[in-house]
C-alpha cells in the first residue's frame, strides 16, 4: 500500500510528485493544504489537523473524512503521518508532498523530522519507505549502513545531528571518511561517481539524505 500526505507547502508543479498524488491508494491531507487540493480537484480520503484554517463551505463538505486533532505539542505533519502509521496496515511506502517552499523554517523542520519517523517507528526495519518530494529533490532518512542506487553524477547531500557519527563512503567524488557532523554543510552538494553509493556508519544514528 502506498500513502500519500500532502502537507501546507509549496504544491509540486512536476509530474512526478503528481504521479505520487494520482497514484497513491489513499490521500492525507493536513488541514491548511484542503484549499490546494479542492483548487485542482484532488478529493483527499482523510483530512487532519485543528480544522481552524478550513472554511465553513469546506467543513460540511469534507464531513465524512475529517479528524479532528488540537494536540499543540505535533504539527500537522506529525498528526497526519501518526494517524497514517496507527490507522493502515501493509504500507510499503508514505510519500510527503508539499512539506517543502513557503517558509524555510517549516521546511528546515519538516525534512528534520523524517529522521524523527525513522527512529519512532524503526521504518527500516520495517521495509516502510518514507520520503518527502518536491519539484527540486527526493529527501529520506536512512538509521544505519546502507547502499543507495542513484546514478552517477546523480548530487546527493548528507546530513546529521550526531556529532559522533561517521561515516565511511565509496562511490562519491569527496568521500565522507573524515566528515564531523557539527554543522549541516559539512557533507552537502555532493556528486555520486558510481551508479551505487555505499555508506558505512561507525554506531547506528540518525541522517537525512537529500537527493537532488
Amino acid at each position: 500500500m502506498t500513502i500519500v500526505i500532502i502537507a501546507n507547502g509549496a504544491f509540486p508543479r512536476k509530474e512526478y510528485p503528481k504521479y505520487l498524488i494520482s497514484s497513491a491508494d489513499a490521500v492525507v491531507c493536513c488541514d491548511g493544504a484542503l484549499a490546494a487540493l479542492e483548487k485542482r480537484s484532488i478529493v483527499p480520503d482523510v483530512v487532519i489537523g485543528d480544522l481552524d484554517s478550513i472554511c465553513q463551505h469546506s467543513l460540511a463538505r469534507f464531513k465524512g473524512v475529517k479528524v479532528h486533532d488540537s494536540n499543540q505539542e505535533n504539527n500537522d505533519l506529525s498528526k497526519a503521518f501518526d494517524y497514517v502509521m496507527s490507522n493502515y496496515s501493509g504500507i510499503d511506502s508514505i510519500h510527503i508532498i508539499g512539506a517543502t517552499g513557503k517558509s524555510e523554517a517549516h521546511t528546515i523542520g519538516n525534512l528534520s523530522l523524517l529522521m524523527e519517523y525513522e527512529k519512532k517507528y524503526d521504518l527500516s526495519a520495517k521495509g516502510i519507505n518514507v520520503d518527502i518530494v518536491s519539484d527540486y529533490c527526493t529527501a529520506f532518512a536512512i538509521a544505519g549502513s546502507c547502499e543507495l542506487h542513484i546514478g552517477t553524477g546523480r548530487r546527493i547531500s548528507l546530513f546529521s545531528p550526531d556529532p559522533t557519527l561517521t561515516i565511511r563512503s565509496s562511490g562519491l567524488q569527496w568521500p565522507t571518511d573524515g566528515v564531523v557532523f557539527d554543522n549541516w554543510w559539512k557533507a552537502s552538494l555532493n556528486i555520486a561517481s558510481d551508479d551505487v553509493v555505499s555508506l558505512e556508519f561507525n554506531h547506528p544514528s540518525q541522517a537525512l539524505i537529500i537527493l537532488d
